[in-house]
């Protein structure tokens, strides 16, 4: 072969290997074919000549050897030749550049990917200096010496069109690195490089049939149901199997896959391969779980031998809301716990693939923030595969309204992946672009991206009419074949389908799927039908996305409600650290010396106790190392060495676990959503994700609203992940004062009218167990201490949101003795007033009920006004679920003192609403409940401090007035 006799670069990057085999090969089955000078070099080289020596170069062309410069004239000479050279290299790699501008990417053939009709100038003959030049010398490096090839500009021309203006347009030159570009020539430029063998064609045929059969078995059967379905982008299906493939051949053994709505069930029974009968009955069967979702946002994990690499492999497809970029960062979270847990440091076993839609993925933010995350070092997944399902529509809005760049796909530059646009009706195309992509991310551990350009046949969804607001491009997709179609009667053409192929490739469909039970299509699916509704009981693990193998007694999920005891026995690196930090370790020192703990302290406690017990930590948000209040300094900085750092609860014992503490990008929602699919992975993990200040967890609202308050009802998906906000009236205006925990009770699942008819036994797990998630406000040390173990002690996993306090970090009452924490200690839901108001309960005249670190406030205030006899103080610090038997308990046993609620926040916000309709079902409504705190307003706080000031004398006067 001429390849392997012949040292030859790219010539469009520079040398041209490529161009000369397609030659070659072109001169193999046509002598004829080529040029006259061609057909005596092949000769010359397949007769064992150099190539230097092979070559012969025409007389009328031998005026190319540079003569020397005798004169003006001669010199003008050269310089033209060079210039027209330079101005052929100018226009390859103008194609290079923008020749995805002009690629045949829409398979309509009505709209243009890039939102731009114009040929850009880069691409027109016209835009350069080339004048009558008709042939073109080519360098070419063997043994060291420089040979002349001649090439026809024609030739070059089509070339170049033919690998980025086909089906496929590549979009990589803003990619600052010459290996990866280099790289991704060499998988376009090649001739013929895009073509399939046989067996893959046949390949690719059968999985596209399964893909088209499956959605039109949906159609037929269930007309007017929603399903948003694949038709129009049904390569879906082979392209990501051929990922699957790719990668698997590579050594990926898991993958986690997110994606939108449309298409999930074909991916679920195509790809995941879920058995048929558990997805038709969520279309006709009343069962459920909790309040359950819809089949189109479910999610499953399942393992499955991959047939064409013959290896084991997982395949997790994570639930997701309607809101259709959300799982994204929960994908990556996932994806990186993964391989925390394989000790996976390069990505070389779990890969996350990610499928969006075109609107989508230009039009949501949490798009970008995912994409900040993918080379930071505590966040990275060492590559995500991206698959754009390119409907060129998003609901009902043109692209042209609906972006501003020209393609869908521009945010991903921001981290210099490459995008490959393709015709999704182009078969052969689509199992290309996901081969390189594959082996792209395998190489290059770097995102990548594939746009898949396709269309959607039906509306929105299947109840939709397109017509109203997109009327010619639907009367063009009525009369457009399916790619289906398009490929079989390619494939015809080449005498490797044949009608009986098809017949038979549908049987085997259909006994894939029906386990060989009857012989006609119709009637299988009928059958299919009548079995799923005899299905009576949901089999718990059929939708975990994160099955936690052990963890639960059944198939149902069941456990053992019994809880471990979270209290605990009480038992240096050279570095040069901060003046400042070593007199706050002193005061650490000295703290533990009198066995008492402040709020770092007990929190430390906490993770250093877990991590000796072989529970992994992980800590992460904006400034966490340090902490935002300067409080924790988990990461020590040396003060002389750049980068040189200690963490000292990774170095306790020989044999514990891992500790992770990461500061996060300037993101909430992307961040915030990494950490709940951090948590999904392992429930012998505890995950903490830190607001920098409690009301910036705001613009994370849909992953809290979406997935962590419902995940469980919607999707039987637990998580432990817990929510740290720094909460507290300060005087520091009204953007850092409130973390909106009105927000969060608003969601919790209990009924404030009813109070629990069992209140003993096992009374408090079995709430907690009920309840969606927890809401505490600690206010001691100790307490913080046992609930964060106790997310490890409990015998199944929920989330917990604590308002954390700022000023109570350093407060001199704000300590806890160790005693507090010992074996037999455990959190406090109520800490109950235990002064003199105690002492003699019927004499007091009022009891307030508050929490968080107003208390500290309020009982400095009784004090200095000497109502400790008057009036008893008893502080909630575990919200909800509710603590109505405690609450019940301290109500009775002031019979005579009135009650009131006491809070910091505005009335219409902060704890009020939902505690007052429990404190009253928790008396019988035989009490009146009084509200002492800030009149309702708009905005979470005063503006200035003067205004705080004041507002808090006045709480302070209502709070004790007589």
């Amino acid at each position: 072969m001429l390849r392997s006799r012949l040292s030859v670069s790219s010539f469009l990057s520079g040398s041209n290997t490529l161009y000369v085999e397609e030659m070659y090969e072109s001169w193999l089955q046509d002598p004829n074919s080529v040029h006259k000078s061609w057909d005596v070099y092949f000769r010359n080289v397949n007769a064992g000549a150099p190539p230097g020596q092979a070559y012969q170069s025409p007389p009328s062309f031998s005026s190319f050897t540079p003569p020397a410069v005798q004169g003006p004239d001669q010199a003008g000479q050269v310089s033209d030749v060079v210039d027209k050279h330079l101005s052929v290299q100018s226009l390859i790699r103008g194609y290079q550049i923008r020749g995805h501008s002009v690629a045949q990417l829409d398979p309509l053939g009505i709209l243009d990917a890039d939102l731009d009709s114009t040929t850009p100038p880069e691409l027109m003959l016209n835009s350069y200096d080339l004048g009558m030049l008709h042939f073109v010398i080519i360098p070419i490096v063997f043994k060291h010496h420089i040979w002349r090839l001649m090439f026809l500009l024609r030739r070059i021309l089509y070339l170049v069109q033919n690998s980025y203006c086909r089906s496929i347009g590549v979009e990589y030159m803003f990619i600052n690195n010459y290996e990866q570009c280099n790289w991704i020539r060499q998988q376009f430029e090649p001739p013929g490089v895009t073509q399939l063998t046989d067996n893959e064609k046949r390949l690719a045929w059968e999985r596209l049939l399964r893909s088209t059969k499956f959605e039109d078995f949906l159609a037929k059967k269930w007309t007017s149901e929603k399903r948003f379905g694949l038709e129009g982008c049904e390569m879906l299906i082979p392209g990501l199997k051929t990922i699957i493939d790719c990668a698997s051949e590579n050594g990926v053994n898991s993958f986690v896959l997110g994606m939108p709505h449309r298409g999930r069930l074909n991916v679920l029974a195509n790809v995941i391969r879920k058995e048929l009968d558990q997805l038709f009955c969520q279309f006709d069967s009343n069962l459920r779980k909790g309040s359950g979702d819809v089949k189109y946002h479910l999610g499953m994990s399942h393992q499955r031998i991959n047939h064409v690499t013959n290896k084991l492999i997982n395949l997790s497809l994570c639930a997701n809301p309607s809101h259709l970029e959300a799982v994204d960062p929960v994908v990556q979270g996932k994806t990186k716990a993964e391989q925390f847990y394989l000790d996976d440091g390069n990505g070389e076993k779990v890969m996350s693939i990610l499928m969006h839609g075109d609107a989508a993925f230009s039009g949501q933010g949490v798009v970008y923030e995912t994409f900040h995350l993918s080379d930071l070092p505590d966040y990275t997944t060492h590559g995500t595969i991206h698959v754009v399902v390119n409907n060129q529509i998003g609901f009902t809005t043109d692209p042209r309204h609906s972006r501003s760049s020209p393609y869908c796909t521009d945010v991903a530059m921001v981290v210099r992946a490459p995008i490959f646009h393709v015709n999704a009706d182009d078969v052969e195309a689509v199992v290309h672009v996901c081969k390189v992509a594959a082996e792209w991310r395998m190489k290059f551990r770097k995102d990548v991206v594939i746009d898949l350009v396709c269309y959607r046949r039906n509306g929105h969804n299947e109840m939709d009419e397109p017509m109203f607001t997109q009327p010619l491009m639907y009367q063009k997709i009525r009369n457009h074949p399916n790619v289906f179609k398009i490929y079989t009667d390619k494939l015809k053409q080449e005498g490797l389908v044949k009608q009986s192929d098809i017949d038979v490739r549908i049987l085997i469909f259909i006994l894939i799927y029906r386990k060989n039970k009857l012989n006609e299509y119709e009637q299988i699916c009928e059958t299919s039908l009548e079995s799923s509704k005899e299905i009576s009981e949901l089999n718990f693990r059929h939708w975990l996305d994160s099955p936690w193998k052990g963890f639960f007694q059944d198939v149902h999920g069941t456990v053992d409600l019994k809880m471990a005891d979270t209290g605990v026995f009480s038992q240096n690196a050279d570095l040069t650290i901060h003046s400042g930090l070593r007199r706050v370790m002193k005061a650490r020192e000295e703290l533990v010396g009198n066995r008492v703990i402040d709020w770092a302290l007990g929190e430390a406690l906490a993770i250093g106790s877990l991590l000796k017990e072989g529970t992994h930590v992980r800590l992460s948000g904006q400034d966490v190392e340090r902490g935002t209040f300067s409080h924790r300094h988990h990461v020590l900085h040396d003060q002389k060495m750049d980068k040189k750092v200690y963490v000292p609860l990774n170095d306790l014992y020989p044999k514990q676990a891992s500790y992770t503490v990461c500061n996060s990008s300037l993101s909430e929602y992307g961040v915030l959503g990494f950490e709940l699919g951090y948590s999904m992975t392992n429930p012998n993990s505890l995950v903490c994700w830190e607001a920098q200040f409690g009301d910036f967890n705001n613009t994370a609202q849909c992953i809290i609203d979406q997935f962590i308050s419902s995940g469980q009802a919607k999707w039987i998906r637990m998580s432990g992940l817990v929510l740290l906000l720094p909460h507290g009236y300060e005087g520091m205006g009204p953007e850092h004062s409130s973390a909106r925990p009105e927000r969060f009770l608003q969601m919790q699942n209990d009924d404030p009218d009813h109070f629990p008819e069992s209140i003993t036994g096992d009374f408090v797990v079995r709430q907690l167990q009920d309840a969606n998630w927890i809401i505490a406000n600690c206010t001691t040390p100790a307490n913080l201490f046992h609930i964060l173990r106790r997310q490890i002690a409990l015998p199944f996993r929920k989330p917990l949101i604590i308002f954390t306090p700022k000023s109570l970090l350093r407060h001199p009452l704000a300590r806890s003795s160790f005693d507090e924490m010992l074996p037999g200690t455990e959190f406090q839901r109520i800490i109950p007033e235990n002064g003199p108001a105690a002492q003699n309960p019927e004499k007091c005249r009022r009891i307030i009920f508050c929490t968080g670190k107003v208390y500290y406030e309020i009982l400095k205030e009784r004090s200095d006004r000497g109502l400790v006899e008057d009036v008893a103080i008893t502080r909630i610090e575990q919200i909800a679920p509710f603590p109505f038997d405690l609450v019940q308990a301290e109500m009775n046993k002031y019979p005579n003192a009135g009650i009131h609620w006491l809070q910091e926040e505005h009335k219409n916000m902060g704890f009020y609403d939902y505690c007052k309709p429990r404190l009253r079902t928790a008396c019988s409504w035989t009490r009146r409940i009084h509200y002492t705190g800030r009149k309702p307003e708009s905005a979470a706080a005063a503006g200035s401090k003067a205004e705080h000031l004041k507002q808090q004398k006045s709480l302070y006067d209502d709070a004790f007035r007589k």
